[in-house]
C-alpha cells in the first residue's frame, strides 16, 4: 500500500513538472462575436473576407466596414524557464551541508556482509563449575 501511495505521488509531480515547464500559445480569430478559426501552437487563417476582397475587386463599403470587425487574439502561457540551480551561489556553510547530507545519504545504503562473526577468533571462557547444577535450579 505505501509502495502504491509512492508511485502515485511520483507520477503526480512528474505531471506537475511537465505542466509547470510547458509553455503552449492558443490563437483565434474572431469574426464580429463568432469564433471563426481556433489553432493551438500554430498560427490562424485570416479571415476570408479579405481572400473575397482581393478576387472581387469591388470597392463596397459594406465589406470595408465588415473586416473591420475581424479580430484575432493570442493567448500565450509562458512555462518556467529557471529550473536550473547554479551551485556557485552557495555559501560555504551550505556547500558543507550538501557534502555532508549527501555522504550520510550514500552510506546509508552502504550494505555489511551476512556472514560477519566478530568473535570467531576468541574461545569461549572456561568453564569453572556448573552453578545450575550446584543450586539445582533447572527450566522446565
Amino acid at each position: 500500500m505505501k509502495d502504491f501511495f509512492r508511485k502515485i505521488a511520483s507520477i503526480a509531480l512528474a505531471f506537475i513538472m511537465v505542466f509547470s515547464t510547458m509553455s503552449f500559445s492558443v490563437d483565434m480569430h474572431y469574426c464580429g462575436d463568432h469564433l471563426v478559426d481556433f489553432s493551438l501552437y500554430d498560427k490562424v487563417d485570416t479571415c476570408m473576407m479579405k481572400a473575397e476582397m482581393t478576387k472581387t475587386s469591388s470597392s463596397c463599403e459594406v465589406m470595408e466596414m465588415e473586416m473591420d470587425c475581424c479580430t484575432d487574439v493570442e493567448v500565450v502561457v509562458e512555462g518556467q524557464d529557471d529550473l536550473k540551480i547554479s551551485f556557485d551561489q552557495l555559501t560555504f556553510d551550505q556547500q558543507v551541508f550538501v557534502a555532508s547530507f549527501v555522504f550520510t545519504y550514500i552510506s546509508r545504503f552502504e550494505g555489511f556482509d551476512k556472514d560477519v562473526v566478530p568473535f570467531k577468533d576468541y574461545a569461549p571462557p572456561p568453564l569453572i563449575r556448573d552453578v545450575q547444577i550446584l543450586d539445582q535450579t533447572f527450566l522446565i
